[in-house]
């Protein structure tokens, strides 16, 4: 998946109100970006932190830049913005790219499901499969990647969900993709939800599968890349 403008480099000043961050270009113009992440983003909000801003000229948008990448100081990337996940994955499940689920002859964003949830992928094939994508970006131990980076509530309803639809017959996948190219393992974040931990232990219980993807990732695009191992 390519960015639709290029990405221009600059630096954080700051992240406010989860959805705002002040930066500065590299023709010394400090501008606010939209940042599309709810999360705490731990550990990539650190003022001085190099970035990757795309421009847009569109008059609907009163943000003229997002904030899509963190560039660390070994030349690896973290992908911030959380819709990047489901744009990357819808491409490379049209194409049948996905290991573990290229057997579907429709691939549909979005559909309705559970309760006023809506679920990110449903695949017809033989049957129904649903999944869920969640976008992985915390690293505090090096390699290794972890989810959630916060409490999330919106997560733990998910995973009852998904742990519903096989209850009625349906397959359901868990999917993280890590948003990292320093990562080559996973783990969830317990000690930050314990009731997210509780929640995927019993949807694992009733039969919600789990797949892990790394990432591709560069000032051009991010793409889906090989699965990474899974310590859950």
């Amino acid at each position: 998946m390519e960015f639709p403008s290029p990405l221009i480099p600059a630096t954080l000043v700051r992240r406010y109100k989860r959805f705002l961050a002040d930066c500065l270009l590299t023709d010394g113009r400090e501008v606010t970006a939209h940042c599309a992440n709810p999360g705490s983003m731990m550990g990539l909000a650190e003022p001085g932190s190099k970035i990757w801003l795309e421009p847009n000229d569109d008059p609907k948008k009163k943000l003229k830049f997002g904030w899509r990448l963190v560039e660390h100081p070994d030349g690896h990337f973290t992908g911030v913005d959380t819709s990047v996940p489901n744009r990357a994955l819808k491409a490379a499940l049209e194409v049948r790219a996905v290991p573990g689920l290229g057997d579907y002859h429709s691939v549909r964003a979005e559909v309705k499901y559970g309760e006023k949830s809506r679920i990110d992928f449903l695949l017809e094939g033989d049957g129904l499969t649903y999944v869920e994508v969640k976008s992985v970006t915390l690293s505090r131990q090096p390699g290794l990647a972890e989810f959630p980076d916060s409490v999330t509530a919106r997560g733990t309803k998910h995973l009852g969900e998904l742990a519903k639809m096989v209850g009625e017959g349906h397959r359901a996948v868990m999917l993280y993709l890590v948003q990292r190219t320093d990562c080559d393992r996973f783990d969830l974040a317990r000690d930050i939800d314990p009731t997210y931990g509780q929640a995927f232990d019993a949807a694992r219980a009733a039969g919600v599968e789990v797949i892990v993807l790394g990432t591709t990732i560069s000032p051009s695009g991010v793409d889906v890349a090989a699965p990474l191992a899974s310590l859950v």
